[in-house]
Formats: structure tokens, sequence, C-alpha cells
């Protein structure tokens, strides 16, 4: 709850994008395990019910890391602040220093790889239960849909913006097929679900 108060505080620069983004994916694993709740299906204890009950434990759970991803993705960046701000006077420090900031921006490029990856499952539950939603709560279904579709692009943003500052080539190289792998997955979803348009 702090890490989204200081996202809403436009004066407070300890949280940005990722943060924004990975709230945005927890709020989209709520909604969906709301309408989970709210869809009984027509014969209780069939095949249906089951599949309903594990998309709403399951966007629970991911909500809550979700919001966790929030706070560390914060902690990332202050990590960063921190490893900016060690001294610096001796070849030792400097050594120490350089290995700390590049320790402190893979932390930074990896945490928002994490939230994106959850994201894109919350995304991937909402749009298994279209087809069982209760009607009522299709909106809601559909909200749920868009938060995860904005937090997963905003953490890949995140990704984006962090990973020049990894001079480790590999680890770049390895962040970059994650990312690339997470937005092939996404699209698969989207193509797999012709009923997710929003359109009205």
């Amino acid at each position: 709850m702090e890490t989204f108060l200081r996202v809403l505080d436009p004066i407070d620069t300890s949280t940005g994008g990722g943060s924004a983004s990975a709230i945005s994916g927890a709020m989209a694993g709520s909604l969906i395990a709301m309408v989970a709740r709210l869809s009984v299906p027509d014969q209780e204890g069939d095949v249906e019910q089951e599949i309903i009950d594990r998309i709403f434990f399951q966007s629970k759970q991911l909500s809550q890391m979700l919001m966790q991803g929030g706070e560390e993705d914060a902690q990332a960046f202050q990590l960063i602040r921190s490893a900016y701000q060690l001294a610096r006077q001796t070849e030792d420090e400097k050594n120490l220093r350089q290995q700390a900031i590049q320790s402190a921006w893979q932390k930074a490029t990896r945490v928002p790889l994490e939230n994106a990856e959850r994201c894109i499952q919350v995304y991937g539950l909402g749009a298994e239960l279209v087809s069982h939603a209760n009607p009522k709560a299709i909106s809601d279904l559909r909200c749920g849909l868009l938060l995860a579709h904005a937090g997963f692009f905003g953490c890949l943003e995140n990704v984006k913006i962090n990973l020049p500052s990894i001079k480790e080539a590999t680890i770049s190289a390895e962040i970059i097929v994650k990312a690339n792998d997470l937005r092939s997955q996404f699209k698969s979803i989207q193509l797999s679900h012709d009923s997710l348009s929003t359109d009205l």
C-alpha cells in the first residue's frame, strides 16, 4: 500500500513506471479473481467449477505477488541511487562502486522483467475466464484484461530503459531474449482468444 500511495504522489520520485505497472497488474489480478468468484457454473462440482476455482486462486496469488513486485521495483531504484553515492576516492573504492552500480542496474532490470511475466500470467488467466465468466461481470473482466495489458507493456518499458546501463553483454542478451519471448507469448494469447476485443 505504501508503494501505491507513493506512485500517486507526483512529488515522490522514489517510484516510477515500473512500480505503477506492477500495481496495474496487481489490480488486474484482483479483478479477475473477483469475476471468477462471481462466476458460478450451471452444475455444481463439474470441470468448469474446477477451472473457475483455479483461476480465482492463481489470480489472487499473482495479485499479491505483483503488489510485492511493485515494492521490489521501488527498492531496486533506491539501490541504484545508493550505489552512485558510494565513495570513489581510491581504486578499490571505485571498483567496489562500479560493481555495486552494475549489480543495482541488473536488479532494476530483472525485477520488472519478472513482473512482466506475472502480468502475462494474469492476462492469460483472464483470457481463459472469458468463456466461463458471469455475463453481468464481463466489464470488470475486460477492465482486468486492460490493466494486465498495461502492466505487461509498462514493465517491459522499464526493462527497455534500464537495459543499456548493464555493461555485461551476456546478461543483456539473456534479458533481451526473455523479453522477446514474453512478447511472443502475449501475442499468442491474444491471437488464440478472439473474444478479447474491448470494442463497444
